[in-house]
């Protein structure tokens, strides 16, 4: 079959990475067969073709997104004492008298999924704040073992998740290291310039894809206000139509869709989706005849079908979403529909996170480099668990979220385990690469000769 071709030269600004998904619909297979997940028995860990690509930044951060937020808005030295200047010389007194175990520090890192690891929604998972207070310095080093944040997660610039993120946790978070499922998604502002951007609370998403470069950013509400019919269910308030930006759409082109976060209104989305889908070349108020080779461009930033939240059991998530269209799509048009998903488990994802532990690691030690031993823990076997798999990462599968089962997953078992919680697994990884008797503490009083008593005054 065919394959979604990138339209244009980009600027050089971005890296293509084949994609490892086929691209053509899942909705055939779930028509007869609701499994939820590809699974690594199969062999059926891709949703897009081999020959389509999906940019990815090559950088790995625009300066502008680059900040660090900390809770309470200062910073602070989590789990311990408020600063005080003596304690980075004693860390790094201590780091030169054990060099061996800070070359092992430094040489492994840990990826995080967000929510179902370290919190539901915006309700904390206890142990998750006190991996990070263990992985920012709290422990017999004093030393900052590398971590980032990798999360299916969407619908807010980063900066604004990241800062929730850091009260949530009590811990300081970077957004140099953290991903969200349409982070990548930024490469795609060098190809298109007028998109459909959907999904997410208000406007969120377009502020989103601003920061990202898009140049015309559309967003649904934008076209229900330039015409009503195109929605016959929607009310649309007053205070909508106020803060919409509506224009004669018949004389625009949609270059490209962007799927960016979950839909909060799927009527509505799915039927201007749609409705693009099956016009000639991103025209509203046309019908293609040949909707297949008119067709424009439709992509998702993750395929998960499942989601945690505050909820007790899961949510429906972004990938029912696109199933959902795929089926409309085959029964309207009788052709399966061409589409690429970001996210985990895609390979793009995975390159990007590659990219921002190097980053990260420049940062916090001025090494940039990527460390040997990877951990990935996360919650769902059907994304954290398959990617990090196929990528050679260690992984870990936690019950504190999508996973409640006993015992490994069938499907995606997890390399390096499953744990009842995100503490327990961090805590066994380190004894592996550091030792068992490895400390999740920094003793001031036992190294600094002052506070354990056998200064001596100079009075």
């Amino acid at each position: 079959g065919s394959t979604i071709a990138i339209p244009v030269e980009g600027r050089g600004e971005s890296i293509e990475i084949p994609a490892s998904r086929s691209s053509i619909s899942d909705a055939q297979s779930y028509m007869h067969n609701l499994s939820l997940s590809p699974s690594m028995k199969e062999r059926r860990g891709s949703r897009n073709s081999f020959g389509a690509s999906l940019p990815i930044p090559r950088s790995t951060r625009q300066s502008r997104l680059s900040s660090v937020h900390y809770p309470d808005g200062k910073p602070q030295r989590p789990g311990m004492p408020p600063i005080q200047p003596t304690r980075d010389i004693l860390a790094a007194q201590v780091q030169d008298l054990a060099g061996e175990k800070v070359r092992a520090a430094k040489d492994m890192a840990f990826v995080f999924d967000i929510d179902g690891v370290l919190v539901h929604g915006d309700r904390l998972i206890p142990e998750g704040r006190r991996v990070l207070e263990i992985l920012n310095g709290d422990n017999e080093l004093g030393i900052k073992i590398p971590h980032i944040f990798l999360t299916n997660g969407s619908g807010k610039p980063e900066l604004a998740r990241v800062e929730q993120l850091s009260k949530i946790l009590r811990n300081p978070i970077s957004t140099d290291q953290f991903i969200q499922s349409h982070t990548p998604m930024r490469a795609l502002a060098e190809y298109y310039k007028t998109v459909l951007v959907v999904g997410g609370e208000g406007y969120k998403c377009r502020e989103v894809a601003e920061q990202y470069g898009f140049q015309d950013i559309v967003v649904p509400n934008d076209i229900v206000a330039w015409d009503p019919t195109i929605a016959p269910y929607r009310v649309f308030t007053d205070e909508e139509r106020a803060t919409s930006r509506p224009r004669d759409f018949s004389k625009t082109n949609i270059d490209a869709i962007m799927v960016f976060s979950d839909s909060r209104d799927y009527a509505t989305d799915m039927q201007i989706i749609m409705d693009l889908l099956r016009s000639e070349n991103g025209r509203f108020g046309t019908v293609a005849k040949d909707p297949v080779s008119q067709r424009i461009p439709i992509y998702f930033s993750q395929g998960d079908m499942l989601c945690p939240t505050e909820h007790p059991i899961p949510r429906m998530s972004q990938g029912t979403f696109r199933i959902g269209l795929e089926a409309m799509y085959k029964a309207l048009t009788g052709a399966d529909l061409e589409r690429v998903v970001y996210g985990k488990p895609e390979l793009a994802t995975y390159k990007y996170a590659d990219e921002v532990i190097a980053s990260w690691m420049e940062q916090i030690h001025n090494d940039e480099r990527l460390p040997a031993n990877v951990y990935m823990i996360g919650d769902n076997p059907a994304s954290d668990i398959i990617g990090g798999n196929m990528y050679g990462w260690n992984t870990c599968l936690v019950r504190t979220g999508v996973y409640q089962g006993e015992g490994n997953d069938d499907n995606n078992p997890a390399s390096f385990g499953v744990f009842k919680n995100v503490l327990e697994a961090v805590q066994t990884a380190i004894r592996k690469e550091l030792g068992k008797e490895f400390r999740f503490e920094f003793d001031e009083k036992t190294i600094n000769p002052v506070l354990h008593g056998s200064g001596v005054s100079a009075i």
